[in-house]
């Protein structure tokens, strides 16, 4: 192809160079967060064409396309408890009855996070 036959799912010559600007080394190597946002763009890109080819109430078991295919990432609290979880599963042989209450304690402090998290929804 030549330049003047720019792929349909290629990303905007500006949206590269903003990507570009945005990219800093907390970000990794630069080729592999290039290729990670426009595989982001591309896989949004078809999704949008996918809700506007189906209908828009379509849903499966209550799920819309758009849930099943971007699920939001774990919320703070969510991964919190999973680490608490590991953590006390890494501690449970070493630890005593007062140490399981201040887990139990956290968890309690978590799964109340949780809940505020989703009521803010």
């Amino acid at each position: 192809m030549t330049e003047q036959q720019q792929h349909p799912i290629t990303p905007p010559p500006e949206l590269v160079e903003q990507w570009c600007r945005n990219w800093t080394h907390a970000h990794g190597d630069i080729g592999v967060y290039l290729a990670t946002q426009a595989a982001r763009w591309g896989a949004d890109q078809e999704l949008k064409a996918c809700e506007e080819w189906l209908p828009s109430d379509l849903t499966i078991n209550g799920e819309s396309l758009r849930d099943a295919r971007r699920p939001k990432p774990p919320s703070l609290a969510e991964q919190a408890l999973t680490v608490l979880e590991q953590t006390m599963v890494l501690l449970m042989p070493v630890t005593g009855p007062e140490k399981i209450k201040r887990f139990e304690a956290i968890r309690t402090a978590l799964e109340r996070l949780q809940e505020l998290e989703k009521g803010n929804e």
